[in-house]
């Protein structure tokens, strides 16, 4: 067994040969010391969940909620359940309207009630505390406050990443999904089981939102698992082709 989120983290980033830090979400009542606003790093809460796995935030955590949303997305607030969502974000994320933000649009959808429909789907979103706190797992003190992990690492390596996921699972479909919606929700809100409506026991493949492709790397991937999920993945290391066939999983040559 596992003695911890820590371990987990360090498991998993060894194993896959990761580049960033492992990203744990949680929910806390208090903010421990060495936390920051979140928005105090970029407005966007995947942009920032990238900064601080990529070590250039300076900070051991990120934090949002209560006093602490001030120049955050407004969509990213809504994602995460601190905020009622706006009517006019239908037709922003669609084809966009006259009257709203001065017809600007995204395009991400075909029509506004299939926006409607989506979030429909996905159901209410409920905060996991007073704050959202994103912390490297290697800072993480209190393991029953995470509600799950998020990696970023290279397609090949988020490849295997999912390989693992399916490794003890019998359905070869729901085990891993790519969802339709913003970054922040496919990184933390998805998989921390924040979303009604989000499956259980799945991890979240992403994002398909191209609005952050300005901020993440074009050959980075990233990947939210529930932390039941994650800590199964951990224990399974040694029986896997991970560390079995390590050269498949990683080939030295190719072609």
């Amino acid at each position: 067994m596992m003695s911890g989120v820590s371990e987990i983290g360090e498991r998993l980033s060894a194993a896959f040969g990761l580049s960033t830090l492992p990203i744990a979400v949680c929910g806390v009542d208090e903010v421990p010391e060495g936390a920051v606003p979140l928005p105090s790093v970029h407005r966007c809460i995947a942009v920032s969940l990238y900064r601080l796995a990529s070590g250039a935030t300076g900070a051991d955590g990120l934090y949002l909620g209560g006093d602490a949303d001030r120049g955050c997305c407004p969509g990213g607030l809504a994602h995460m359940g601190l905020v009622e969502r706006s009517d006019e974000i239908r037709w922003f994320v669609s084809t966009g309207r006259a009257d709203v933000r001065g017809g600007a649009a995204e395009y991400l959808k075909a029509d506004p009630d299939l926006v409607d429909a989506c979030f429909a789907r996905a159901g209410p979103v409920s905060p996991p505390g007073r704050y959202l706190l994103l912390r490297p797992c290697r800072e993480v003190t209190d393991d029953a406050a995470v509600r799950s992990l998020c990696l970023l690492g290279t397609a090949e390596a988020v490849r295997n990443i999912a390989a693992l996921v399916h490794f003890d699972r019998p359905d070869p479909f729901s085990p891993v999904i790519a969802p339709w919606g913003p970054a922040c929700a496919t990184f933390v809100s998805y998989p921390a089981g924040m979303t009604a409506g989000a499956p259980a026991e799945t991890a979240f493949l992403g994002p398909t939102d191209p609005t952050v492709n300005y901020a993440l790397p074009a050959d980075v991937l990233g990947i939210g698992i529930p932390i039941g999920v994650a800590r199964r993945m951990a224990e399974n290391l040694e029986a896997s082709f991970v560390l079995r066939r390590p050269r498949v999983a990683f080939p030295e040559r190719r072609g």
